[in-house]
């Protein structure tokens, strides 16, 4: 396999404010474990190989249990997921599907009882920063273990 081009070399400007993106919203207090979730579940709809990869292992690191990677795209019928990640992985899936049905009222309702408003913002910009990431991944050409990433 092999990437049609390095975005790095190409626009090293776009992987800056990228980057940035990605700084900001690591920063904003989400736990660690929640946003390899929030990663891993927006890779999986966006169909990035080489983020699946890259966050399949980063959530293996945190957690030591199999589980919750595995189970991920059927989050619904798994039970090793709390309350809040369930609601802020239904949050990430219609935010990263946008065009299908938007935030519908009960999602952000759900999310709301786990978060305040400023939250809620931190985990959009964090949904935002990996749908990023995951369209330039698959624009690219991106694979597992190709020479070329970085977040």
């Amino acid at each position: 396999m092999q990437t049609r081009f390095s975005y790095h070399d190409a626009n090293p400007e776009a992987l800056q404010a990228l980057l940035a993106l990605e700084q900001f919203a690591s920063s904003r207090g989400i736990e660690p474990s929640l946003y390899a979730l929030i990663k891993l579940r927006a890779s999986q709809i966006n169909g990035c190989a080489f983020c699946v990869d890259m966050h399949a292992k980063d959530l293996l690191k945190l957690e030591g249990g199999l589980d919750r990677v595995v189970l991920l795209p059927v989050w619904r019928e798994a039970p090793c997921y709390t309350d809040k990640e369930r609601a802020v992985l239904d949050l990430t899936e219609h935010a990263t599907r946008l065009s299908e049905a938007g935030v519908p009222q009960p999602v952000y309702e759900r999310v709301r009882e786990f978060v305040d408003e400023k939250e809620f913002v931190d985990i959009i910009m964090a949904i935002n920063a990996i749908n990023s990431w995951n369209r330039i991944g698959v624009a690219t050409g991106m694979f597992p273990g190709c020479a070329i990433g970085g977040h």
